[in-house]
């Protein structure tokens, strides 16, 4: 692209992600909606403003052999955002017909499997993270945005906000979760979260603006999982698959 056009991309950009905020949408649907447009953009190599409806099929025609249905799916409603409220013009639909499921049944780990990984992960706040995602049945993202007022040590519940759809709810806090939670706080002693992002010092950590990474969080357990010599294919999400409360002390 040449600057100018350079210059009327990152203004209908910027519009873009205002409009998005304006609209209520989520930071997860912020950043997708946002990257189906780079991505057309770094593909046809000018602004989106310049692209027909002709090539848009010939786009998605390829993305849908390179890419995942959900990932079609959320680029082409993330260009129908653009056109319809930043462009102000009328989307012409592109029929996108969804591949046949293949039906796969999920790796599901032990009790015993689980004990191990979380016996084997070296450090607290890694260990701690599993053992309350796993014992609270929670997903990834809910158990990284715990904050110490989330805990009601009277009713042993604890209050996950902003779950799956957004919605609210109170879950069971078993006694072996709350004491290794409160071993970790006492360790960092940050005032709001319960993960804090731990990059440097115990300073630092005590300073954080932020939660532990995701990335980092989904690392440190594929290490630990191929340290045990298990060879499913799990991630954090797999723990969900299989709650039990009922896990050896030693553990924490």
């Amino acid at each position: 692209m040449n600057q100018a056009e350079t210059k009327r991309f990152q203004d209908l950009y910027q519009r873009h992600l205002t409009l998005l905020k304006l609209q209520g949408k989520s930071q997860k649907t912020i950043e997708a909606y946002s990257r189906a447009i780079r991505r057309a953009r770094d593909h046809f190599d000018c602004c989106p403003d310049q692209i027909t409806p002709k090539q848009f099929e010939s786009y998605f025609a390829q993305l849908v052999e390179t890419h995942s249905w959900s990932t079609v799916k959320i680029d082409r409603l993330g260009v129908q955002f653009f056109w319809r409220f930043v462009l102000e013009r009328d989307w012409q639909w592109i029929n996108i017909v969804k591949p046949p499921k293949i039906k796969t049944i999920p790796d599901i780990l032990s009790v015993s499997e689980v004990e191990r990984i979380i016996g084997k992960t070296r450090k607290l706040r890694y260990r701690v993270f599993l053992l309350a995602t796993y014992s609270m049945g929670l997903r990834l993202g809910e158990a990284l945005s715990l904050q110490i007022s989330d805990i009601d040590s009277d009713r042993n519940r604890i209050h996950i906000r902003r779950g799956k759809g957004h919605k609210d709810r109170m879950v069971p806090l078993p006694d072996l979760t709350y004491q290794a939670l409160r071993e970790l706080w006492a360790r960092h002693r940050h005032p709001q979260f319960l993960f804090p992002n731990a990059n440097g010092s115990l300073n630092t950590i005590e300073n954080a603006t932020t939660h532990m990474d995701r990335g980092g969080t989904q690392q440190a357990m594929k290490v630990v999982v191929k340290e045990c010599g298990i060879h499913k294919k799990v991630s954090i999400h797999s723990l969900r698959h299989y709650v039990e409360s009922d896990i050896m002390g030693s553990v924490a």
